[in-house]
């Protein structure tokens, strides 16, 4: 432990404080993360908003941030990430390898006033 105490007085010599690592890591991650998004296309604009149903909720930004949450069977799955793009009404979520495709098998269309789609059989409604 004497050892761990040097070096910890070193780098606070040094103006290293390893506490703040994480956090500068952390924050480097979040603007790579960031820069990777791709804007929501016009063609796309309706996507952009806060949809929920049941145990699903899923947030579309239109700078292209995409939040995601469900629960399912006593478990619960998220994504956050970036948009990587549009395939036909599909959308992927992530960054490179770690990217998700979320199916739409209905786009978002208006149904008595209020904006719907089915993402991966699930129909949500947009919060206006």
């Amino acid at each position: 432990m004497p050892a761990a105490r040097a070096v910890a007085r070193r780098r606070r010599a040094a103006g290293v404080d390893t506490l703040h690592a994480p956090t500068v890591f952390l924050a480097i991650a979040l603007v790579m993360l960031t820069a990777c998004a791709r804007a929501v296309p016009a063609d796309k604009a309706v996507y952009v908003g806060t949809w929920s149903g049941p145990g699903f909720s899923l947030l579309i930004t239109q700078d292209g941030t995409v939040r995601y949450r469900r629960l399912r069977d006593g478990a619960s799955t998220t994504v956050s990430g970036p948009l990587q793009s549009f395939e036909g009404s599909d959308f992927r979520v992530g960054v490179g390898p770690f990217a998700t495709t979320f199916v739409v098998s209905e786009p978002p269309r208006r149904v008595d006033g209020q904006w719907r789609m089915t993402v991966d059989g699930v129909e949500l409604r947009r919060s206006e």
